[in-house]
Formats: structure tokens, sequence, C-alpha cells
């Protein structure tokens, strides 16, 4: 089956195969959500406890970034050969270990290997990202971005739940003797046993080898594979470079914002709630986005997502010392994040042949987590060099880049018709 093919070619047993999918995506998501809320909720607590400087506490965050960029690709690789299934249920799998990993550094109070702990634990990171892909490879043309983002938007309960059982985590932690702040990891292990349980028994069909199926097996009368979409290399790349500049403004910007807001009196209820907002904006409305993206098309969704990165960057310009206006800025920033992701991962999708798609679907998480990994560290640059205001000056440099893509790739369309 192609990965792209014209709305209502899938025969109905396969339309009900990915509806299926659809679900047991988003199921998973919800768990793997769970599992790593409490995970990075509790992760810069635990490196200045062990560690005894607040300095090192951004290393843990750092460590999950990496780790979710150094398993991207080698998950990818997996699938191509062996399935969604098994490669998702080892993502969490090694997940799983990092977390273990994670509660025996804790007990012999080592900080190297916790780092090594959460740097494991980035694999149900790169797992859920991952996912979003999963729902696309029997989509489609008319249903890959809403297919797509269902997926996405499951992420929000998990997200949302997560760091709320940290209370009840310490509780039943020190019921069992846990170390400190090791206590929520009892329900990430939980979430993630479920969630390797779910991959592995209901993810069947597994979309990703039937999609490969069914593309063989499709031949035109001339006994030749029929292609709907031609491989087309340039668009992949302007996709992969949309869904990293547009993750890295939004990790730029979210991460320094909790800094910028108590330096200037903001109470932790506020700025508590600015990032709630601001993960909302990223994950509630991804289903409008993708149906956008079905609707309008994937270049005119992510066009829409710059025009809200934009805005949300102007606001932190012109209004930085406003906390509602800067709240009102981070969900502007969710929002452009969201539809810039959404509709980039479903023009890679269809922008790439099946033999090549999990490769680039591996290096666009691996892009996405090392350019979000660079744009904090040096967003505490830019905050300590010109402020606040100047981090959102510079970040409108990546979006007018992608601006500048996007009109770059339809004046080549354009010219090639």
């Amino acid at each position: 089956m192609p990965a792209a093919v014209p709305a209502g070619a899938l025969p109905a047993d396969v339309s009900a195969v990915q509806r299926r999918t659809v679900l047991v995506l988003a199921s998973g998501q919800v768990l793997g959500g769970l599992a790593l809320g409490a995970t990075i909720s509790l992760g810069a607590l635990l490196a200045a406890d062990i560690s005894g400087d607040d300095a090192l506490s951004g290393l843990a965050t750092a460590s999950l970034t990496l780790g979710s960029a150094a398993l991207a690709v080698p998950l990818a690789a997996l699938a191509r050969r062996r399935g969604r299934r098994i490669s998702l249920s080892s993502g969490m799998l090694i997940a799983l270990l990092g977390v273990a990993v994670v509660i025996a550094a804790a007990s012999v109070r080592v900080f190297p290997l916790l780092l090594v702990g959460f740097v494991l634990v980035g694999s149900g990171t790169a797992a859920n990202l991952q996912s979003r892909f999963a729902a696309a490879d029997l989509a489609t043309d008319a249903t890959r971005g809403r297919d797509l983002s269902l997926v996405v938007w499951a992420t929000t309960i998990g997200a949302v739940l997560g760091p709320n059982l940290v209370g009840p985590g310490e509780a039943i932690g020190a019921a069992l003797g846990m170390p400190p702040l090791t206590g929520p990891y009892v329900f990430t292990i939980v979430a993630q046993l479920l969630a390797i349980a779910l991959y592995l028994l209901a993810l069947r069909p597994d979309p990703l080898v039937l999609a490969a199926k069914l593309r063989a097996a499709v031949a035109d009368d001339a006994g030749t594979r029929t292609m709907t979409h031609p491989d087309r290399p340039a668009l992949a790349r302007f996709a992969i470079f949309a869904v990293a500049a547009s993750h890295g403004v939004m990790v730029a910007v979210m991460a320094m914002t909790p800094v910028h807001l108590l330096h200037h009196g903001a109470t932790l209820t506020v700025i508590g709630l600015t990032i709630s907002l601001h993960i909302a904006g990223m994950y509630a409305l991804s289903p409008v986005f993708g149906v956008l993206a079905d609707r309008l098309g994937r270049q005119a969704t992510i066009g829409i997502g710059q025009a809200l990165l934009f805005a949300s960057l102007l606001t932190a310009w012109l209004w930085s010392e406003v906390s509602a206006a800067v709240t009102v800025s981070l969900i502007l920033l969710g929002l452009g994040w969201s539809a810039a992701t959404v509709a980039g991962s479903a023009l890679l999708t269809e922008a790439t042949t099946e033999p090549l798609r999990t490769r680039r679907q591996g290096r666009s998480d691996l892009t996405m987590n090392l350019v979000g990994a660079a744009g904090a560290v040096g967003a505490g640059v830019v905050l300590g060099w010109i402020g606040y205001s100047g981090l959102a000056l510079v970040a409108m440099l990546a979006v007018a880049a992608v601006v500048a893509g996007l009109v770059l790739v339809r004046r080549r369309a354009r010219h090639a018709a």
C-alpha cells in the first residue's frame, strides 16, 4: 500500500484496522505520558538532591532529551526491520530499565549513574514521538493529519495526570521503603508495563508491516507497483526543518519563561498556571490542526503554525514585563508548535516513499531533540545577555527561516507544475 492513497482507497477492513490502530496508539500515549510526566517532574529535584548542587538540576532534563535523540534512529531502524509493535514496546522496555537505574542511583546516591538512568528513560520519549508516525502508516491523504493529531492529543491526558501523582506516589514509596523522591516512579513502572503489554498484544496487525505488504501487493495492469506519490526529498527535508525549528523555538522560550517570571515577582502559582496553559496549547487542540492539515494542506498549516509562533514572540517582545501577556504568549507558543508538528509530520510521511520512511522519521526525531536541547542551552545564554524580550527577537529568526523555506518549496512546486 502506498503511504499516501486517495481518500476512500482503503478497503473497509483496512480502514477498520486503522481505526483500531489509532485507538491503541492513543491509549499507549496516555500511558507513556503518564509515565514520563512523573519522571520529568521529579528529575530536576533528584538531580539537585543527589549532586548537592542546584546548578546541576537541569542535567536531568538534558539527559532525557539527549537519550530521546540518541535512541530515535535505532528505534526507527528497529521499526523498519521488525515493525512498530516491536519498536514501540522495546522503547518502553528500555525506559523501564532506565527507571530502575534512576531508583538504584537514588538509593546509592551516585549522580553519574542517575544521569545514565535518565538517558535510558529518554527512550520512552522517543517511542512516544514515533507513535505519531505509526498513526500515519495506514492513513489516507484525507485522514493522515487527523489520525496523527489524535495520537498527539492523547499525550495531554498523561502529561496532566503524571505530575499530579507525585504526592500519592511519595506516600506509596515511603510505605515500600523506596529512596526519597522516587515513590512516584511506582506509577511510572506500572504505566510502562501496561504500555509494553498494550503494544505487544493489541497492536496487531502491525500497521507498518501491513502497509508494506499491501503496498507490495498493489500492482497496475502492466504489473508494476503503483505509487501515488513519488519520493520528494527536498520537501521531506523542509518538513524535518520546519518541525525541528518550531520545536527549538518552543523549547527555548518555554524553558526560560519560569526564570523570567520568577525574577519579575510572579508567584509559583502563576508560573505553574502559565506552564499548564502552555502544555494545553501544545496538545489539546492538535486534532483541530490535524483537520486543518487535511483540508487546507500540510504546508498551509505549517504556515499557520509560524504565524502563531510569531504572534507569541511578538507578544513576549512587546509586553515581557506583564505576567498576563507572557501567559498569552506561552499559549500561542504551544498552539504554534502543535500546528507545525502535526502538519510537518504528516508532510514528511507523504513526501517519503515507504522504504525510506522510517529512516527519515527517525532522523526527524533526532534533529528535533537535538535542536530542542541546543535551544534550551542557548536560551539561557541569550536571556542573560539581552533578556527575555531579546530572546523573543532572536527566536523570530527561526520562524523567518521556516517561512522562507515554505515560500521556496511552494515556488519550486509551481515551477515544476
